[in-house]
């Protein structure tokens, strides 16, 4: 049952942290005038990727982190903090309104970014760990 409690507290955290961080970054891209792309939901899931690269790294080093607060962490945080399908809603979105190439960009941004963030979080938590080769 506390694994459960702290995945929800988890959870509810990383989604109070992602509504507010989307909030934060659509409101300086619109006042910077950078293109109608959903560049909060960017931003929230690329930054959920490093740290859950990092979290990787933790894993897998000399820390020994409980179990339940791995699953808080990974499972409740940043599960709540990453969003796919806000990223699927505002890619068919920008598609339905014919900006498809704003939709591919975004589907590009996302993986790659997405991806690198993982690797970058896991690579440099390793490194700082002293760790990994």
């Amino acid at each position: 049952m506390q694994k459960i409690a702290l995945i929800a507290l988890g959870g509810a955290l990383g989604t109070l942290a992602r509504y507010w961080l989307t909030g934060v970054v659509q409101l300086v891209a619109e006042r910077l005038n950078v293109a109608p792309m959903p560049l909060g939901t960017l931003a929230v899931n690329v930054g959920g990727s490093l740290l859950i690269g990092v979290a990787m790294a933790y894993y897998s080093g000399p820390m020994v982190i409980a179990p339940q607060y791995r699953l808080a962490l990974t499972i409740g945080l940043l599960g709540g903090f990453t969003t796919f399908s806000s990223f699927a809603y505002e890619t068919l979105a920008l598609a339905n309104d014919r900006q498809l190439g704003l939709a591919l960009a975004n589907i590009v941004l996302t993986n790659v970014l997405g991806l690198a963030g993982a690797w970058a979080g896991y690579r440099l938590t390793q490194f700082g760990l002293g760790i990994g080769s």
